[in-house]
Order: structure tokens, then C-alpha cells, then sequence
């Protein structure tokens, strides 16, 4: 854990890994893997330098990493059966029927060529192309807490037609290759087969360009908050124009200052604009145009197309578009303080195993926090 933990803190963190280490002893058929999945996600949470191989096997007094490789590589178990209960044990915890299902990628920079997906490309964590793996990732969010709870790594199509590669680093043969935003349609299936309920789907443009993506949430029944580059088209009711020049008349009165939720530094004000296009349809939904303008540079805005019950609020639509941050809260606290970004794996196996763990351990760490804030919030009260 970051900082100086309490005592109490510490206790209460052990409890709660001991409690989630029984959790996924039925994912492991032998006895040794299953006691080293569960130190595993200890080392994780602990505070040494870097959460690689070698550190690891130090923290669970082992003279060799040889024992966390096998873990991560030969051992018998499946990791997307524990990203299921990675799922339920956050909504379990999380559940909140105004949670929003928020989609994101994040980059991991890597030396070499060996490593599953790796080649050069654009890498958000860089902002620039760089030779990194990608990792497309689920989130969810609500006013329990968030959680990144579904991980795939993105596989480009280079190495999808690469036989020797695949071999190599152990990418199954019925792994072909998806574009980024066919990635979340199975990983939001996945959490809606578990269980979760979320009131919206959120995402960047990267994916909210997408018409298929769209299209699937509509078909899901879905409501929506997608962020779109300017140059996405929109029917405004008369001819197909770009949602920039669709809101660049717009009005001074349209526009209305709200906050898109807390940063670090306090609320994130921001001046919005909403407007419905198109009739409602059966279901009662609207079609939405909403737009972000910084307070001081009015020419820096940023776009997303809505789509939910008609009678919903524009603040509400505005909390959802702001509730992506959550996910990138989420990367940067899983590689600040889970280990994310620091394995030394090359296969396929291998990544969705560490990161699953890591993901594991992050929800572990949310979860406690809750609590202990909660009890905090009890204990104010009953002194006042």
C-alpha cells in the first residue's frame, strides 16, 4: 500500500486477502500454485521497489523467481475463470444502479520484439507511438468506488497473421485479430452474463467513433456517453453535418457551467451545451448531442453522442462523460501501486495471468479503503 498504512489498515488488508485467497483456491487444482497466487496478490499490495519477478520471489522468501514464472506461465489454472470472479467481487462490493460500465486502453512500454503484440504504436500512457503492448480494459464505476474489472490485450494484425510469432509467444489459435473497438462487445457481454447492471456505457472516441460499437449498445439496450472527434458526422435534422460545426452555432445561452467531477486539485469545471436530435423512438430513448468547452480556451472542446431515456437529465449526462476518469484513475493506481506495468512475462498466458492478478489486487485495495472510509464517516457522525 502507498504511504504509511495504519496498523489497523494493515490488519484489515490481511483479512481481506486471506478472505479473497479462499475465493480463488477453487481456480487452482494443486496446493503450491494456489498458496503462490494468493502471496502473489500479497506482493503486490507490499511496498517493495518494483513488483517484478525477482522482487516477488524475495517477498515470498523464495531464492529463485523461478517459482512466480511458473505461476505465471506453466501452472494449472485459468485466468478468465478468475477475471469471472474478479467481476462478481467488485460488483458484489460496488453494485450501484447508477454505475456507469466505462471502456479504455492503456499502453505498456516494452524493449524487444518477443513480446505478445508488441510492435510500435500509439501508446496513450506515452502520447506518442512507441514499441509498447496495448491492453484494452473494463471498468466499473459508482459511488462505491471503481474497479478495472476485464483486461484483453490487443493483438495487431501483423502478429494475427504471423504464425511464427504466435507460436512463440503462445497466442491460441482461435485468437484472431479484432479491431480495438470490437474488444469491449465480448467484455461487456462477459460483466452483463455475471451479473452487472450499470446505467451507462461510457468511452473515448477511439471507440464512441465506431458505428458498430454504437450500434451494439442500442441493440444491448444500453444508454450511452461516447466521446467522438469533431469530425464525426451527425444528421441534424436536415443534411449530415460534423458535430463541430453542428454546435458551433450554438448559442452564448446554451451553454452552462457544471463540474465533470473531482480531480486532484477540487471539481473539474467545465462550460457544457446539450442538444436532442432526432424524435424520440419506441423505447422511449433520445438521441443527444453533448459538448465539453474549457472555461478559459473556447475553442477547446471535446464531443460525445448520447443515447438514453429521453427524460434524463443534461447533469446526468454530464456526470457519465466525466466518469471516464475513473478508469484512467484506475491505470494509474493499478501500475503506482499493483505492479501493472512491471512484469517481465513475454507469452499470452502469461500477461492476462499477471494482469488479472494485478486487477485482482487492485479491487482487494479498493474494496478496503471503502471500508475503512465508511467507517470513518460512522465514527464522525456518532462524535457529532
Amino acid at each position: 500500500m502507498s504511504g504509511r498504512p495504519t496498523a489497523d489498515a494493515v490488519r484489515e488488508l490481511a483479512a481481506e486477502l486471506d478472505v479473497v485467497g479462499q475465493r480463488l483456491g477453487q481456480h487452482f487444482p494443486r496446493s503450491e500454485p494456489r498458496k503462490r497466487a494468493v502471496e502473489y496478490l500479497r506482493g503486490l499490495l507490499c511496498d517493495v521497489e518494483r513488483k517484478n519477478g525477482w522482487q516477488l520471489a524475495e517477498r515470498l522468501g523464495e531464492a529463485t523467481p523461478y517459482g512466480v514464472q511458473h505461476l505465471l506461465g506453466r501452472a494449472d489454472w485459468d485466468a478468465d475463470a478468475v477475471r469471472d470472479d474478479l467481476v462478481r467481487y467488485a460488483h458484489h462490493h460496488l453494485a450501484d444502479a447508477d454505475g456507469v460500465l466505462v471502456v479504455d486502453e492503456t499502453g505498456f512500454l516494452k524493449k524487444g520484439t518477443k513480446s505478445a503484440g508488441v510492435q510500435r504504436q500509439y501508446s496513450g500512457t506515452a502520447g506518442r507511438v512507441e514499441n509498447c503492448q496495448v491492453g484494452v480494459f473494463l471498468a466499473f464505476a459508482g459511488r462505491h468506488g471503481h474497479a478495472l474489472v476485464d483486461r484483453e490485450l490487443y493483438l495487431p494484425r501483423e502478429w494475427a497473421a504471423d504464425d511464427e510469432r504466435r507460436k512463440e509467444a503462445g497466442i491460441p489459435q482461435p485468437v484472431a485479430f479484432a479491431t480495438k473497438p470490437q474488444h469491449p462487445l465480448g467484455q461487456l457481454r462477459r460483466a452483463w452474463r455475471l451479473g452487472v447492471r450499470a446505467a451507462w456505457v461510457a468511452a473515448d472516441a477511439v471507440y464512441g467513433n465506431d458505428g458498430k460499437f454504437r450500434r451494439f449498445l442500442e441493440a444491448s439496450r444500453q444508454p450511452y456517453v461516447l466521446a467522438v472527434q469533431s469530425n464525426q458526422q451527425l444528421w441534424d435534422g436536415t443534411a449530415r453535418s460534423r458535430v463541430d460545426a453542428v454546435a458551433a452555432g450554438w448559442s452564448a445561452g446554451a451553454w452552462h457551467r457544471a463540474s465533470a467531477g473531482a480531480g486532484a486539485k477540487g471539481p473539474r469545471w467545465y462550460d457544457w451545451a446539450v442538444r436532442a436530435f432526432g424524435p424520440v423512438d419506441e423505447r422511449g430513448w433520445q438521441l443527444w448531442l453533448l459538448v465539453r468547452r474549457h472555461r478559459e480556451k473556447a475553442d477547446e472542446r471535446a464531443y460525445y453522442l448520447c443515447r438514453g431515456p429521453a427524460d434524463t437529465p443534461w447533469r446526468e449526462l454530464v456526470r457519465v462523460a466525466g466518469s471516464r476518469r475513473s478508469i484512467e484513475e484506475g491505470f494509474e493506481r493499478a501500475k503506482g501501486e499493483c505492479g501493472l506495468d512491471e512484469y517481465e512475462v513475454r507469452s499470452w498466458a502469461g500477461w492476462h495471468r499477471h494482469v488479472t492478478l494485478s486487477l485482482f489486487a487492485l479491487a482487494v485495495l479498493t474494496v478496503v479503503r471503502n471500508r475503512a472510509r465508511r467507517a470513518g464517516g460512522r465514527s464522525k457522525r456518532g462524535r457529532g
